[in-house]
């Protein structure tokens, strides 16, 4: 997966941290930022990118998981993109849903990142989420590069 190195490490202790944390990346990101969302079913990555599109977008907004559609899109100027990878069974699928592209200009939120292969930005921000006190609560991992360490210093 990512071979960036861990910038930092959150404890979420339930769903409103977790909110949270999508609430205060709404204002962080930037287009062309790409965030890789790992980690198993459960672990809050469809829930983040929810909290962040809604209030990236300041307004109470359906977000759907893009299990099915593959990719949701939100917003004008940038867009944000949230794609859910698990179905995918080749990184060439990723050309043809137009993320390549949209790495480029647009606000990318990847669940099941693994499945973009070669494909995956070098500059993307991996959120490794991951199952704590029995699956009562969640921890985030941030690994990214030097950019992305200075810009999580205020979380």
């Amino acid at each position: 997966m990512s071979a960036q190195p861990e910038v930092r490490t959150l404890n979420l202790p339930d769903a409103d941290a977790t909110e949270q944390l999508g609430v205060q990346f709404a204002a962080l990101v930037e287009p062309g930022d790409v965030l890789l969302l790992d980690g198993p079913i459960g672990a809050g990555k469809t829930h983040f990118a929810r909290s962040l599109i809604r209030a990236f977008l300041g307004r109470m907004e359906d977000v759907p998981s893009p299990t099915f559609t593959l990719v949701q899109t939100y917003g004008e100027a940038p867009e944000i993109w949230h794609a859910d990878l698990y179905r995918l069974t080749h990184p060439d699928e990723v050309i043809e849903l137009g993320l390549d592209e949209a790495f480029e200009t647009a606000i990318c939120l990847i669940e099941w990142p693994e499945r973009l292969g070669s494909l995956q930005p070098e500059k993307a921000l991996t959120l490794r989420f991951s199952l704590t006190d029995g699956g009562a609560a969640r921890q985030v991992a941030f690994h990214g590069d030097a950019e992305w360490a200075k810009r999580l210093e205020g979380l």
